[in-house]
């Protein structure tokens, strides 16, 4: 694991190390251990080394045994042993035990088409000499993040945003579509940032980069839901548990200490079973919880924990975040509109205390449809039988009546059809909210660069089914913008490595088998994943009431934190950049203290503002938090202290 940073001179300029380094120093946290470079005419490689495996000689970058081939990697790939003797056999000479090295040697067999043997989760960067070719990619499900720039004749890329600010030589400047998305679905856009002219490499995707061909760009991997018939439930269930187990044992290779994240919810408790199973000692988990007792799971954490006699540690958070919110800001990178990311930031420091690796169970609901809004979809597909000039009637009326009356919103979103209607469900800030949000002139710049998901963007998935294509959408979609960014970001701005069991491809290849009936039966989400893991998790885990991550932010924003919201949203500096229509935040507020749930809404505009604040004002080298300032080796493996947290561990 670890951050990268490089630069590709399309006429061959030599590429001065210090550059490197500048731009490596901004992703120290990614990778305190250890850094290296390799710089050739037009090329210059950087990272920043989380040491994971081999934890001696596995630095980066890494050569062939000729030094026509360089390779740094963001990542782990989980089948480097198999890899690695299939290679040995046929003549390579492998120079360190790192997982990393199998790819230089793999892409002299097989081209770019090693990509395809890759299990794991990976961002890499690949030099080849020989042709003067830069490889750029990012895995499967888009677990590790990859950023690039075109300036000036030369190729920028970096594991985050921050990482190539240093090396475009101004200061970034607003991306106006990406900012429309994020006050539509609370992050930015899939191919943009939020800097104006750095882009997303997106999951699954290649991008090659030479003087003699320029820059292009393709798929090299998708997701296809197409049902297998014919299988018993039993039979999918033993293949189901099989597939997990054989994940989790692979994400388990590691010469650190290792734990994972415990929510109580089916996935991240199906992780730690499988772990128990797996019976590589005794499992170390963590959780975080709130006083407030609806929104704390740490009773369903701790039954599981004593399920399966885990070394056990907890947190309760308080709403007392002050200090902690500039550096957050500075390690989400852009801004972020999901507020979970505050407890998914303090259960890894509290993880980053014990262990340098953890273990998630995020995907389930995506591969397993385990979202409600699932059954909110089923239910709302029955709208089309009602006339359209009738349902067209009621969304004139809805968007005639005033904001925060009564029904406006139900009738204006039954007028809606299909992908717009599912959208529109998960829209923070409507069309017609944007329009009083932004400033006249910033309404016609977002509205002219804006940009929804859409419908999937390759060919319909080959069952046809409904729950297949808002599943599909929701992977390519929702899960590297939303959760995987927030659990990478998080975790590494502890310098932990958060790793995914169910996003092992072969493991999401078998659940796009499913047939969709499996998958969502009745009233009942995650039917065969369920069923698979009856007598293994408690009853109680696997029947509860499907929670989220939530956080009680709504109660804290009218509450002890309601000051500070008003102080950031309306703030003298704030106001100066004159980007939204201060009238508008002051209504948003006072719907809010009057029971309107808009704390979402109020929590992406506070983000947005700490991401103005952190990288458009003082500029990035003087943004960075305390701990990191000063030369890129001092930064600390443990967190200073932020917000407020009480600390138990439960177990031995």
């Amino acid at each position: 694991m670890c951050g990268i940073a490089g630069i590709l001179c399309f006429d061959g300029a030599p590429v001065a190390i210090d550059e490197l380094r500048r731009m490596t120093d901004a992703i120290v946290h990614r990778g305190p251990d250890d850094e290296g470079f390799h710089c050739a005419p037009g090329i210059g490689l950087g990272m920043r080394r989380l040491s994971i495996i081999d934890l001696a000689t596995g630095q980066q970058p890494i050569a062939n045994e000729d030094g026509s081939v360089w390779v740094v990697c963001n990542g782990e790939i989980y089948n480097f042993r198999e890899l690695r003797a299939e290679l040995e056999a046929k003549g390579h000479v492998f120079s360190c035990g790192s997982d990393v090295e199998v790819i230089v040697h793999l892409y002299e067999e097989h081209g770019a088409r090693c990509l395809e043997r890759l299990r794991g989760m990976f961002a890499l960067a690949l030099w080849d000499d020989r042709r003067q070719r830069l490889l750029l990619a990012r895995d499967r499900l888009g677990i590790k993040p990859l950023f690039f720039a075109e300036k000036d004749g030369r190729l920028l890329f970096g594991s985050e945003v921050k990482a190539i600010l240093p090396a475009l030589g101004e200061s970034p400047r607003l991306d106006w579509g990406a900012l429309d998305h994020l006050l539509r679905y609370s992050t930015t856009a899939p191919a943009q940032s939020i800097v104006d002219g750095v882009r997303k490499l997106e999951p699954g995707h290649l991008l090659t980069a030479s003087a003699a061909h320029g820059v292009a760009m393709r798929r090299w991997w998708e997701v296809r839901f197409e049902p297998v018939y014919g299988r018993t439930e039993e039979q999918w269930i033993d293949r189901l548990g099989q597939a997990l187990d054989e994940s989790v044992r692979l994400h388990l290779v590691s010469d650190v200490p290792l734990g994972a994240f415990l929510s109580g919810g089916i996935d991240s408790s199906a992780v730690v079973a499988a772990m128990a199973r797996a019976g590589e000692g005794e499992v170390r988990t963590f959780s975080i919880g709130f006083r407030e007792r609806e929104f704390d799971e740490l009773p369903y954490a701790r039954m599981v924990a004593a399920a399966f006699a885990t070394h056990h540690r907890e947190a309760v958070l308080e709403p007392d975040v002050l200090g902690m919110l500039d550096d957050l800001a500075w390690y989400l990178d852009e801004p972020f509109g999901d507020a979970s990311a505050i407890p998914t930031y303090m259960v890894s420091k509290l993880a980053a205390e014990e262990v340098t690796v953890v273990l998630s169970g995020d995907g389930g609901d995506e591969l397993f449809a385990g979202y409600d809004r699932y059954l909110v979809e089923r239910r709302e597909r029955l709208s089309r039988f009602v006339p359209a000039p009738l349902r067209s009637l009621g969304g004139a009326i809805g968007a005639a009546m005033p904001e925060g009356a009564r029904g406006r919103e139900l009738l204006r979103h039954f007028a809606l059809e299909g992908w717009e209607r599912y959208d529109d469900a998960g829209t923070l800030f409507k069309l017609d909210q944007r329009r009083k949000l932004y400033r006249g002139e910033i309404l016609e710049l977002a509205s002219n660069a804006g940009q929804g998901f859409g419908a999937p963007a390759s060919a319909p998935d080959g069952d046809g089914h409904w729950l297949s294509a808002v599943q599909r959408r929701d992977l390519e979609g929702y899960l590297p913008l939303d959760i995987l960014t927030k659990v990478d970001r998080m975790s590494m701005a502890h310098s932990i490595e958060t790793r995914v069991p169910l996003l092992d491809h072969v493991l999401v290849e078998l659940a796009a088998s499913l047939p969709p009936e499996l998958r969502l039966r009745g009233t009942r989400t995650k039917y065969i994943f369920k069923r698979a893991l009856e007598g293994v998790l408690p009853d109680a885990i696997l029947e509860r009431p499907k929670r989220g991550f939530a956080i009680p932010l709504g109660r804290w924003f009218r509450g002890r934190l309601a000051t500070m919201v008003r102080e950031l949203l309306l703030s003298e500096e704030s106001r100066a950049r004159d980007y939204f229509q201060a009238p508008y935040i002051e209504t948003l507020l006072r719907l809010h203290q009057a029971g309107r749930p808009l704390d979402l809404q109020l929590w992406t505009l506070i983000s947005f503002e700490l991401w103005c604040r952190a990288f458009l004002v003082p500029g990035v080298r003087n943004a960075r938090p305390a701990r990191e300032r000063g030369k890129g080796g001092e930064h600390a493996r443990s967190a200073r202290s932020a917000g407020s947290a009480r600390k138990a561990v439960v177990g031995s």
